[in-house]
């Protein structure tokens, strides 16, 4: 079972298990992420896409750790000009672990379980 999520302004393929680097998210590490902008699901098969989104579909995470990217070198010139500016930047990300994906399947299987369960116990009260 996979998802693709949208987060940060761009898109991620993501499976329980997997340990994903988005763009630096507001959370502290060690907590909880939900993500509930799911584009795609797919599960045994069956691809069920959103307009936009899938409705009923989340996906949560751990916030592992927090960091910075390799270093990428700016550099602007003019030739013949004496113009030249350097500049570096290393971009923030977040290290997020996806311990689930929570689809509506799940959760009205669950629930049609439990009201013919509730109907099997009132037939035997009455």
């Amino acid at each position: 079972m996979y998802a693709i999520i949208e987060s940060c302004g761009r898109q991620y393929k993501v499976a329980e298990g997997d340990v994903v680097f988005f763009e630096k998210l507001d959370a502290e590490e060690g907590k909880k992420v939900t993500f509930s902008n799911v584009v795609l699901v797919s599960e045994e098969g069956k691809v069920q896409v959103g307009n936009p989104y899938v409705k009923g579909v989340k996906v949560e995470g751990k916030v592992v750790s927090h960091g910075k990217g390799k270093k990428i070198i700016v550099f602007k010139m003019k030739a013949k000009k004496n113009y030249r500016r350097k500049q570096g930047h290393r971009q923030p990300y977040t290290k997020v672990e996806i311990t689930s994906i929570k689809t509506a399947a799940k959760k009205s299987e669950t629930a049609t379980k439990t009201a013919a369960a509730k109907k099997t116990t009132k037939k035997v009260e009455a």
